[in-house]
């Protein structure tokens, strides 16, 4: 019951896994949540269970607020205590503020603003001194550098004033919050070798995407203890998107 324990929502693959494994790598036991098939989810328990650690799927719809506590509740169930919070599952709407659905709107709202309220909300309540929160943003946040980014945009942007809210409620309890924002990263669902990526990379300042492991080792950093005197803040990690 010693283990520090890491919730980390979608996580069956990309940016998520790849935090995954490197906390795991650190010596985190880790929960981890997928929408879809809990099969789809192996090759990351596979690989955590590689380094030595104990690993837990968790099926949930992160759009649900029962979805959200479900994943709490099962971390707790099973490891006995949450350390580290990191709230990655999302949804990517895109279109012109012309033509968004209203249920777009609405999906936008519950995976991406909700899901990691209610999740922190539910989190903190087993959090001892020490804990850590961290929060999946984009830089598209700060910088909309092409059309039909309003809803996304605005989603991510919101998850910047609920850690600084955060933040304040928790300061004297020695638990942080702060927010990871990416710029284009190079995924399976975002590759980087197609035309549009390239017109996207041509707005970054380093000329090119991101890896997955350039956001894990950001959050790697936020959650161990020499960074206790970050809270409230958001890290941009966008190869100069925003520049």
């Amino acid at each position: 019951m010693t283990t520090r324990v890491a919730l980390v929502t979608g996580a069956s693959r990309g940016i998520g896994a790849a935090i995954a494994i490197r906390l795991a790598s650190e010596g985190f036991d880790i929960a981890f949540s997928c929408s879809g098939d809990p099969s789809s989810a192996q090759e990351t328990i596979e690989r955590i269970e590689a380094l030595g650690r104990r690993a837990l799927a968790i099926q949930a719809d992160g759009r649900t607020t029962a979805g959200n506590e479900k994943v709490v509740d099962e971390t707790v169930a099973r490891f006995g205590r949450l350390d580290v919070l990191v709230c990655n599952a999302g949804l990517y709407p895109r279109g012109t503020v012309d033509d968004i659905a209203l249920e777009t709107i609405q999906a936008g709202l519950d995976l991406n603003v909700r899901g990691p309220m209610v999740e922190t909300i539910r989190a903190v309540a087993h959090m001892r001194a020490g804990g850590r929160i961290v929060l999946m943003g984009s830089a598209f946040g700060e910088r909309a550098p092409l059309p039909g980014l309003s809803l996304y945009a605005a989603t991510k942007a919101a998850l910047r004033g609920f850690a600084k809210g955060v933040a304040r409620d928790l300061g004297d309890r020695g638990i942080t919050i702060n927010v990871v924002e990416p710029g284009p990263v190079n995924t399976a669902m975002n590759p980087s070798d197609t035309d549009a990526a390239r017109i996207l990379a041509g707005h970054v300042a380093t000329g090119r995407y991101g890896e997955i492991e350039d956001i894990a080792r950001v959050v790697s950093f936020l959650v161990d203890e020499k960074a206790g005197y970050i809270t409230g803040t958001s890290l941009t990690v966008d190869g100069g998107l925003t520049a």
